[in-house]
């Protein structure tokens, strides 16, 4: 009986803990043919302090990352990330503009770029990115609005 009661808790502290992670980042994509342009937001106390520092990022519970990847369409209908160049602007509640620094990392096959920005708790951030493929003169541009709440 105990053993199933610790068992019950523990699966629903994982759950909650689940959620909350859910509802703190935020992820998406937009197909433009053959590319996409995927993206992910976060707290950046979601990152592993030894990742922050490998990566040069900041850790606070009023900064957020967002993280670009453009992928491009393979002949045998899979996805292939491809370099390129990434600009983009955050603007909040009152429309204050906050140009985004974006940096280009590459780990493995993997290519993505990534920029801090503030925010305040509970607010709403709404990010116009422009993501261009390395050889291509298109623009893929993408538009997403995403809440995050400061750590407790």
């Amino acid at each position: 009986m105990i053993k199933t009661i610790r068992t019950q808790f523990v699966a629903l502290t994982a759950l909650i803990c689940l959620s909350f992670f859910a509802t703190q980042s935020h992820a998406g994509s937009k197909d433009f043919g053959e590319y996409q342009v995927h993206w992910s937001v976060f707290p950046s106390t979601f990152l592993a302090p030894e990742i922050a520092r490998e990566n040069n990022l900041n850790r606070s519970k009023s900064i957020g990352i967002v993280n670009i990847s453009i992928m491009r369409e393979t002949e045998d209908g899979g996805l292939e990330p491809v370099s390129g160049q990434v600009e983009g602007k955050v603007l909040n509640d009152v429309q204050q503009v906050k140009f985004l620094g974006f940096r280009r990392i590459q780990e493995g096959d993997a290519v993505y770029f990534i920029a801090e920005y503030q925010y305040s708790s509970a607010e709403l951030m709404t990010f116009q990115i422009t993501a261009r493929p390395t050889g291509s003169n298109q623009d893929l541009p993408v538009r997403f609005a995403h809440t995050l709440f400061n750590d407790r």
